[in-house]
């Protein structure tokens, strides 16, 4: 008996031991390419989808989502820039991963987070957003997100949660960060930047909050493994002692 209770313990912790070592060394590979959206995973149950931005100051700019996916259910942070791609991407979702889009998330109020808004709406996926970013997609003439929220908002996602919070201003008045707990995954947004980055587009920025901003989200989220910034390539908390770096005010 004793030896049989012995033998399920082992069994128990050299199957821990394996699911944990597949997710450390998960690779991250481009499953989705075509001319206008690219869909890398980074994770078992996570996705970026970046697609492209034509400027007159940076170029043809990477503008970064995130999907997250549990038990065929999915929430995506942020739009494509415009409401073709999101159709792609919508397309992609509900065909590849054979999955429900249960909430689509802007970050904040520019086009590379919420341009293909429409898009999610005529089918019917709702959209939830900081109550700052609806005020501004409202000023702005912009498609205006359905539900809002104040400071933070909890959304389930098959069994799984996801969170978005707003902590301070930075890139915008109104940019909030999403966490998946269970892959340890932030989405920055364009809070965030990529190592290297420069300060890139600060029209609508708070500069000297930025820092501070960035910040609590170091301190909210010790344990955060992956962080995928608004614009660029992911990295782990580096991105974040990066951009509370680049932007510290004497």
């Amino acid at each position: 008996m004793i030896k049989n209770i012995f033998t399920a313990i082992l069994f128990y912790f050299i199957a821990i031991s394996c699911n944990s070592q597949k997710k450390d060394n998960f690779k991250a590979k481009e499953i989705y390419k075509s001319d206008n959206l690219t869909i890398t995973q980074i994770s078992e149950n996570s996705f970026i989808h970046t697609s492209f931005k034509q400027t007159n100051d940076f170029g043809n700019v990477p503008c970064n989502g995130l999907i997250v996916r549990d038990n065929n259910e999915t929430i995506v942070f942020d739009t494509p820039v415009n409401n073709t791609i999101s159709e792609e991407l919508i397309k992609w979702i509900n065909e590849t991963l054979h999955s429900k889009i249960n909430a689509i998330i802007p970050t904040h109020f520019h086009d590379d987070c919420l341009g293909g808004l429409e898009a999610f709406h005529n089918h019917n996926i709702p959209s939830y957003a900081y109550i700052k970013t609806v005020e501004l997609a409202k000023e702005n003439n912009f498609t205006i997100p359905k539900n809002s929220f104040n400071d933070s908002v909890i959304l389930k996602v098959g069994d799984k949660e996801t969170i978005t919070k707003f902590f301070g201003e930075g890139h915008t008045k109104d940019n909030v960060v999403g966490y998946f707990p269970s892959e340890n995954i932030l989405f920055g947004g364009c809070l965030l930047k990529e190592l290297k980055a420069s300060k890139g587009y600060l029209g609508d920025a708070n500069i000297s909050a930025w820092s501070n901003t960035v910040e609590k989200v170091k301190r909210e989220y010790p344990d955060v493994k992956i962080i995928v910034p608004g614009h660029g390539k992911y990295g782990n908390h580096e991105l974040l002692d990066y951009t509370i770096k680049l932007f510290k005010t004497q």
